[in-house]
């Protein structure tokens, strides 16, 4: 099934500026990775849970920025990745901010006609990235960070994950309710042709996105295009739901 395709119009978000060409060697942990600066190693943030196995492996070449130390821990966030001469952010907090800004400027073209833009609403149990009002009345829209793409395909998610199927569950009930409701997937680089949900990494989430897609909540997807100096919202790729990924 073939949901929702279309161009939208271009929205930038700047990176922090000077970022400093590094190597990955190693991740600890969830949120903080081995990476070799100017020769010698050091640590480095991650601001992402995802696993992005396929990515980060020894010897990618990545970017950082500087962050203040906290706790003594590192002076380094990591921005950054790059696969194949591609570049990747591997922010999850990144998408979040950018369809802010295009909300906020109103050039995403299927929600140009709300004025406000909320983040952090609360629909029943669950919380959801915003909430836009205007004239069409109230609509409810969860963002997704995406960075895993194969053969052209973007895939999400690259882990198992209960809470985004939890989130969809509660978009198909606010459907269900009469709001219009949205799930927006951000791939974070520029060689995507197209989006689908990672059914063989997680099919509990592929088969919550087609029952919400059902249910009436719009599943939309938007690509990347990377540079050292920002992460532009470079327009919007096709959803195909029930078709199995590769392997």
């Amino acid at each position: 099934m073939l949901v929702y395709c279309g161009v939208s119009a271009l929205a930038k978000y700047p990176l922090p500026p000077g970022l400093k060409e590094a190597l990955f060697l190693s991740r600890p942990n969830r949120f903080t990775a081995v990476v070799e600066v100017d020769g010698q190693r050091d640590l480095a943030h991650v601001p992402s849970s995802g696993r992005m196995a396929g990515l980060l492996v020894p010897g990618t070449r990545v970017y950082l920025s500087r962050r203040e130390a906290r706790g003594g821990k590192t002076a380094w966030r990591l921005v950054l990745a790059e696969q194949g001469g591609l570049l990747v952010s591997v922010d999850a907090g990144l998408p979040n901010r950018l369809i802010k800004t295009a909300l906020e400027a109103r050039v995403l073209e299927p929600f140009s006609a709300y004025t406000a833009v909320r983040p952090e609403c609360r629909f029943a149990a669950e919380r959801f990235d915003f909430c836009l009002e205007g004239p069409p009345g109230r609509c409810l829209v969860e963002v997704k960070s995406v960075t895993l793409v194969r053969e052209g395909l973007a895939l999400f998610p690259d882990a198992p994950t209960a809470r985004g199927a939890r989130h969809l569950a509660g978009l198909a009930r606010a459907a269900s309710r009469g709001y219009r409701a949205a799930v927006l997937f951000v791939v974070q680089r520029e060689d995507a042709r197209a989006f689908a949900p990672h059914a063989v990494e997680d099919p509990a989430f592929a088969r919550a996105l087609k029952a919400a897609a059902f249910a009436g909540v719009e599943v939309r997807a938007y690509r990347c295009r990377i540079t050292l100096k920002e992460v532009a919202l470079s327009g919007e790729i096709p959803v195909i739901l029930g078709k199995k990924n590769p392997p």
